[in-house]
């Protein structure tokens, strides 16, 4: 009795795990269209924080300053935490969302986006990076990036970052877990609450 008790408990899960379906979803950010400040610009500085229109009622937030780029996906908790890369930045207009859907109920749980991270020893010589994020649920709030690949002279890229985010993000605890990393040479990135002891 215990095995088949057993048996169909491993047959319910596997009927479960194949009742969800993950597919790509993906958008274009437009800032001047789909963006709003949300803080006022300081007079002669370059700084701007925007709220944008994402994917599904889940919004954007970029952060941006000094030539660098920092972007939150989904429902921020408190004060924000800055995210990204050390070197100049910007990131692409197009962001890729992995989607779940199981009973007809849709949710974005991670979000792949590209970034031009400059060199620090030439400006003009630039490295695609693909950032891998954790979206801020409704509930939990707790978004962030969960993986950094390179992108450039890398064909299978987009591939190992879907991977990435189906097989990471849900289970990954922001500001504890180490980022996965994949490729050489990438560029420093770093979360504003990483020096804490």
């Amino acid at each position: 009795m215990r095995q088949l008790t057993t048996a169909l408990l491993i047959a319910g899960l596997g009927t479960a795990a194949h009742a969800e379906e993950i597919k790509s979803v993906y958008t274009e950010l437009d800032t001047d269209k789909d963006c709003t400040a949300f803080e006022p610009m300081e007079e002669g500085s370059e700084s701007v924080s925007l709220v944008c229109n994402g994917y599904g009622g889940y919004p954007i937030f970029i952060y941006a300053g000094d030539l660098r780029e920092s972007w939150y996906f989904g429902f921020p908790k408190g004060e924000y935490v800055w995210e990204g890369f050390s070197a100049f930045n910007n990131g692409g207009p197009k962001v890729e969302w992995r989607v779940s859907s199981d009973g007809g109920k849709v949710l974005p749980f991670a979000t792949i986006h590209r970034y031009f991270v400059s060199d620090t020893e030439d400006a003009e010589k630039k490295t695609e990076v693909l950032v891998i994020a954790k979206v801020g649920q409704v509930k939990e709030q707790d978004g962030c990036a969960v993986g950094l690949v390179i992108a450039t002279g890398n064909p299978k890229a987009n591939e190992t970052a879907r991977k990435i985010a189906d097989e990471q993000t849900r289970g990954f605890a922001c500001g504890g877990d180490e980022r996965v990393l994949v490729g050489d040479n990438i560029p420093e990135f770093s979360r504003s609450d990483e020096a804490r002891e």
